[in-house]
């Protein structure tokens, strides 16, 4: 053998063998479990017993090459019979296999489904399930999962390509097998210089090509819809299950032949049974680690250097925004103070929309006939011209069909003024709120606007450029267009976080009683989740047509979340819909609003969900939602809080009702590359 073939042996044997090291150290890690709640057993009946047999079975039986195992117990048994099976990622070594089948064997009986009759659990490296009756050849498409990687990919376009195009191509593959083999299709495929997609596709064993295809591509259809621009997703079917990341999660197939049962790898020779080089055509294994090493060494610096280089550009990148290549940008923004003035009528109160805890709202036409909202910032914000304007240029950036888009700002003199888009109708609080206004708001109006409210969250939250937690969002911080589709206000000075950093503590409490969470009120502890449990209050506004704020003053002795929470504890959860739509809603987004409220408005921040697993949640009845907890008691007195306010009203509208008061005055900016 040649040195270099020997030298590229060696490389692929050190890379076969980090694979292996890789594999092994993994340890099955929980993703997510199904139990029904309408099926359930008798504690020590003969269908425990059953279930225990089979999981017993199914362990003893993970060691097979196939990674699939379907079995029955108690077939005399009409109504004790269990029929199970487990799937075992297609990389796996059997070893791996029976561990994981093991450890979910334990867990679904011990954690997760004590006493149910049907139960589906998906680990990372296995998937286990049980039924009381026979599922063997059946394509089932649900439960259906979908788990996202938080982070975002760049180029969505091509890279959404790519990823069609690849796992497109390892359904045939996958689909395919001949019978009584994986089906199961892995692929690498070059993204970017530094950046590589991992895809994965499985069906169970027992699927027919056709129904394993069908079921590969229902799956990956449903990856637009949950996940686009994640840098890597898991959709989970019963049947069959797709994956991609943009690191190496697997095994890959060429490093793992099926050896038949009389080959085995065999382990490397012991040291000095390699001979001594003898001519130019051979190399000495003194003289093979020489090289490996320190070129293995060299590649993991140039890795590591590239990484950061990478991001130190994207910092960079992000200086040169805010620095002198932003002034043309900057220039296009800026209005002179005289045209603000000529469109507001020198600030007329004839014109005067309403104020906000940053200062009062005008409407405003330029000359051009175009119609704008202008802010007139209060001279105590405590926000530098510099900040001021740096920061607009950034928020200028945001578009979104559910946020109000700001046009502009002025500063001169002593003025601060940002200029937003003029949107039609009025804020969303008067339509619930105010006397038979809520009657022109029907059920599918108010489905539509919490849909549309969520995803302009989940665009600050996640989508945008910068991580943006809004602080203040309540009914009257939602505006309403034409057509009555949703538009947050009142996000520009929010806190702006940087792509790595999730929470922190201010001193500077912004926002509204009634709408902050209990640890940002209380603590100062702020993070994406205090914008979850406001939109929860918000929600059951909307489905109740009743103000939080004002609900605890009443003769109830209990605030909206409470009422709520009775209802849905006592299985009357629509008794807390507005009476003026009981004629007319559909009964399940009701109820599944008042489910997601509740799980929003949970103490524990950690307990509350995302954004974007709220968006799905409202788009798909296919995702199954965890049971909330009791809301957290919420001291609503100022006087308890100990937390200085400034009163506020609508941002675009005089209101009459003095009970919301907001501390929403201008947040310190922090700045990071996303």
């Amino acid at each position: 053998m040649s040195s270099f073939n020997v030298f590229k042996a060696l490389v692929l044997l050190s890379i076969l063998g980090f694979l292996s090291v890789s594999i092994e150290a993994q340890s099955p890690a929980y993703r997510y479990h199904f139990c029904s709640n309408t099926t359930n057993f008798t504690p020590n009946s003969t269908y425990q017993s059953n279930l225990n047999l089979l999981l017993s079975s199914l362990t003893s039986n993970a060691t097979l090459d196939i990674g699939f195992y379907y079995t029955t117990v108690g077939s005399q048994e009409p109504t004790a019979e269990v029929y199970g099976s487990f799937l075992c990622r297609g990389d796996l070594t059997p070893d791996l296999c029976k561990q994981c089948v093991a450890t979910i064997a334990k867990d679904v009986v011990q954690k997760y489904c004590p006493l149910g009759k049907i139960a589906v659990i998906w680990y990372d490296l296995c998937m286990l399930r049980y039924s009381n009756q026979s599922f063997l050849g059946n394509m089932d498409e649900a439960p259906r999962i979908f788990l996202y990687n938080t982070g975002n990919i760049s180029e969505t376009t091509r890279f959404a390509q790519l990823l069609a195009e690849t796992l497109i191509g390892l359904v045939s593959r996958a689909s395919n097998a001949p019978s009584g083999a994986k089906k199961y299709a892995t692929k690498e495929a070059p993204f970017t210089g530094f950046q590589n997609l991992y895809s994965l596709v499985q069906c169970t064993p027992d699927l027919s090509s056709t129904s394993c295809d069908r079921c590969l591509r229902g799956a990956i259809a449903q990856l637009p819809g949950c996940c686009t621009g994640a840098q890597g997703a898991n959709v989970l079917y019963p049947s069959c299950n797709v994956r991609y990341e943009v690191y190496p999660f697997y095994t890959p197939e060429a490093a793992t032949p099926s050896p038949s049962p009389q080959t085995r790898l065999l382990p490397p020779p012991p040291p000095g049974s390699v001979k001594r080089s003898q001519g130019n055509n051979q190399i000495s294994s003194l003289t093979i680690v020489a090289i490996v090493v320190p070129i293995a060494i060299v590649l993991v610096l140039l890795g590591c250097f590239f990484l950061r280089r990478k991001g130190r550009k994207k910092y960079d990148a992000l200086q040169e925004q805010n620095g002198g290549n932003e002034i043309s940008t900057l220039e296009s923004l800026q209005f002179d103070l005289a045209t603000i003035e000529a469109a507001t009528n020198q600030f007329s109160v004839n014109n005067r929309l309403g104020e906000g805890g940053f200062g009062v709202v005008y409407k405003g036409t330029l000359p051009n006939g175009q119609e704008i909202a202008v802010k007139r910032l209060s001279r105590n914000s405590g926000q530098g011209v510099n900040e001021f304007k740096n920061e607009v240029v950034l928020v200028a950036k945001l578009q979104h069909r559910n946020l109000v888009r700001l046009l502009g700002f002025c500063s001169e003199r002593e003025e601060k003024i940002l200029v937003y888009e003029f949107v039609q109708n009025k804020s969303l609080d008067y339509f619930l709120f105010e006397s038979d206004i809520p009657k022109k708001l029907d059920w599918s109006s108010r489905y539509k606007i919490i849909g549309g409210i969520a995803r302009g969250i989940l665009y600050l939250h996640q989508d945008s450029q910068l991580t943006i937690i809004h602080r203040d969002l309540k009914a009257s911080n939602v505006l309403l267009d034409g057509e009555m589709n949703p538009k947050i206000s009142d996000f520009g000075m929010a806190r702006i976080f940087g792509a790595d950093q999730t929470q922190g503590n201010t001193r500077r409490i912004v926002g509204t009683y009634g709408y902050m969470s209990p640890e940002y009120a209380m603590h100062g502890q702020f993070s994406v989740k205090i914008d979850v449990y406001s939109l929860g209050v918000l929600i059951l506004e909307i489905v109740s047509g009743k103000k939080n704020t004002s609900f605890y003053q009443s003769d109830r002795g209990e605030d909206l979340l409470i009422y709520a929470w009775k209802h849905w504890r006592d299985g009357t959860p629509e008794e807390l819909l507005d009476s003026n739509l009981r004629g007319s809603y559909s009964r399940n987004e009701v109820t599944r609003c008042i489910h997601i409220a509740l799980l929003c408005v949970q103490e524990e921040p950690v307990d509350r969900p995302t954004m974007q697993t709220i968006v799905l949640m409202l788009s798909s009845y296919s995702v199954t939602m965890p049971l909330p907890q009791k809301p957290a008691f919420f001291l609503h007195s100022r006087s308890e809080l100990k937390i200085p306010s400034v009163a506020s009203t609508s941002s675009y509208r005089p209101s009459s009702n003095s009970a919301s008061c907001s501390v929403n005055e201008a947040s310190i900016t922090e700045l990071f590359p996303r």
